[in-house]
């Protein structure tokens, strides 16, 4: 357990010295503390984007769901892929071509102030709330399992994410996006070749999985898993491709690099679905009584499949390594969040209503984002130890409720909204109205359960929960798409005032306008590489400490591979600076 608690140590400080690293890129303004100034080359925001989606559930929920059901979890990622797929054919570019530090000040371009303000006081609430349940889940699954206490582990995490945002902003964000990608390569990656050892290929993977490796257990009827891919994948088009989510493109130096970001997130994704879950397929087969000594988590220990596997099949030392990538996956949601907060209370809430609209200095922006950094940080921490001291569920029950009410309406409006142009003042908070009116429905009435009633199908449980998911994506697209759609029929031309006419054909005509990088970009280019080129040998050598750990042979030479992995990345990175006539200290001197 000491070389564990190392390795996470480690991880921690690394974390806390890219906010240092990055923080004089942050400080000149308020565009580069919210977006990097729209300066980030492609591999980190494509890194960046990458690890938004991805979360402790992938190594938790995801893997206990690969263990028991098999293979028909990957229609999860392969949403997520081709989502990005599509992001990389139309929608990337467009969004960074808005030419805003902010994503609600895209939804004011294309839908007014009134909307804008809406989805603030939307946005804000639900990210904290969910922040909080993710690191609370987070939080429970590590102290129960490594015996931590469950207060302290939520303030480390919470300050260190804290940390990150405050201190470097959205270059910080990113760049520890980027190297929380490696952490969770070398995991999977290392994991899944040595489940494939040993059991004996990719062949005997499928054919000894125990339920079936394809459809799973408990699934009579097909086409509801036909059903659930399909429809997951229009789920996943719309969480990707929004205005709230499009943040993260907003980054980019340019349209050609936004597009590159979300290709490089594409195979991400595919590589990742390949590999990620591996093991607990391999441990259906290998370790059918895996989860058994973690019993104390009730119906959630088979969350704990992965953790099982790297103690029964893995050198000592990556038990640490896997805690880490739960980390960096929780943490990679949570501080693009405190940054993207950050900017819209800023520029939707600070300036337009306290300030009203008064011309205030770029430093006074940048201080009202770092301190709202502060007060969003803070709360995601107390109302995460909130629901860790609830005994009883039912307030923490109600507010899931409302995030999963309000969650996808929300987006409904943000995606559709990018190419359907001539809708009322009303039309996007209205649909969101509307839409938590159906996702009530959904919930109590049109459910699995009065589904098969009506069919005179008995469900197993397992097809219920998959009908409730199809049923509930499918309501959103007709329903609540539908609804803003026929909103087009009340438009008028007075729908918005001259100033908001203006700026929606602006809107409309920056999206088809190729953003281009000035000619300091690469000055900017350089610099990245250096930093994150430092960071990453860094690692390496970190990494190379652990063949330092008591282990067979075979266990030092996984981490030497690793290590070395690790280096060649940040070197090639470091050897691309000396390309070009700017020399780093140049840049430096720039910023």
């Amino acid at each position: 357990m000491i070389y564990d608690t190392a390795v996470i140590c480690g991880y921690f400080i690394l974390m806390v010295l890219i906010s240092f690293i990055f923080k004089k890129m942050a400080s000149k303004s308020s565009s580069d503390y919210f977006r990097g100034g729209g300066r980030m080359l492609w591999w980190m925001v494509g890194a960046t984007a990458f690890m938004t989606q991805f979360s402790a559930w992938t190594f938790t929920g995801a893997a206990g769901k690969a263990f028991s059901d098999g293979f028909m979890v990957a229609a999860i990622f392969l949403g997520n892929t081709i989502a990005y797929g599509i992001s990389w054919l139309w929608f990337a570019k467009r969004f960074r071509q808005v030419r805003v530090d902010t994503a609600t000040e895209v939804i004011r371009h294309r839908f007014g102030s009134q909307n804008e303000h809406f989805f603030t006081w939307v946005i804000i609430p639900l990210s904290i709330l969910s922040g909080a349940v993710m690191m609370n889940a987070l939080a429970i699954f590590v102290s129960t399992v490594f015996d931590w206490d469950l207060s302290v582990t939520i303030w480390v995490t919470g300050i260190v994410v804290l940390m990150i945002s405050l201190l470097s902003g959205a270059w910080g964000v990113v760049a520890s996006d980027f190297v929380q990608t490696l952490i969770v390569a070398i995991i999977s990656v290392a994991c899944a070749i040595v489940a494939l050892v040993n059991v004996g290929g990719p062949v005997n993977m499928v054919t000894h999985f125990p339920s079936g490796f394809i459809m799973g257990p408990n699934m009579n009827y097909g086409v509801v898993i036909l059903g659930s891919v399909i429809f997951f994948i229009v789920k996943q088009l719309q969480n990707i491709n929004n205005m709230q989510d499009s943040y993260r493109f907003l980054n980019a130096k340019d349209s050609k690099n936004a597009q590159k970001a979300a290709f490089f997130a594409m195979i991400l994704m595919a590589v990742g679905t390949l590999i990620w879950f591996i093991p607990p397929w391999v441990s259906a087969s290998l370790y059918p009584d895996a989860t058994a000594q973690y019993a104390a988590l009730g119906n959630k220990a088979s969350d704990t499949i992965y953790l099982s596997f790297v103690e029964r099949a893995m050198p000592a030392g990556t038990v640490g390594l896997l805690v880490a990538g739960l980390f960096a996956a929780t943490m990679s949601t949570m501080d693009p969040a405190l940054n993207r907060n950050s900017g819209i209370f800023v520029r939707s809430f600070w300036v337009p209503v306290v300030c009203r609209n008064k011309k205030i200095s770029d430093r006074a922006e940048l201080f009202a984002g770092k301190m709202f950094c502060i007060v969003n940080g803070l709360l995601v921490i107390i109302v995460s130890l909130f629901f860790s001291h609830l005994e009883g569920m039912s307030l923490f029950d109600l507010m899931m409720s409302v995030s999963t009410l309000a969650q996808a309406p929300l987006l409904v409006p943000l995606f559709f909204g990018m190419f359907i142009k001539r809708t009322p003042r009303w039309a996007a908070w209205g649909t969101v109205v509307f839409g938590i009116f159906v996702s009530w429905m959904c919930m109590d009435v049109l459910t699995s359960k009065a589904l098969g009633q009506l069919l005179g199908i008995e469900f197993t449980k397992r097809e219920l929960s998959e009908i409730n998911v199809i049923i509930n994506i499918v309501a959103h697209l007709v329903l609540t798409g539908g609804f803003f759609i026929c909103t087009k029929l009340f438009y008028r031309e007075t729908s918005y005032s001259v100033k908001e006419q203006q700026q929606i054909e602006t809107f409309f005509k920056n999206i088809e306008t190729e953003v281009v990088e000035d000619d300091q970009q690469s000055a900017f280019d350089r610099l990245q590489r250096e930093k994150i080129g430092l960071i990453t040998m860094l690692m390496s050598g970190g990494m190379v400490l652990m063949v330092l750990i008591p282990n067979p042979l075979w266990g030092r030479l996984l981490f030497l591979g690793c290590a070395a992995s690790i280096f060649l990345v940040g070197y090639l990175l470091r050897l691309s600076c000396r390309v070009g006539q700017n020399s780093p200290q140049q840049a430096k001197h720039m910023l």
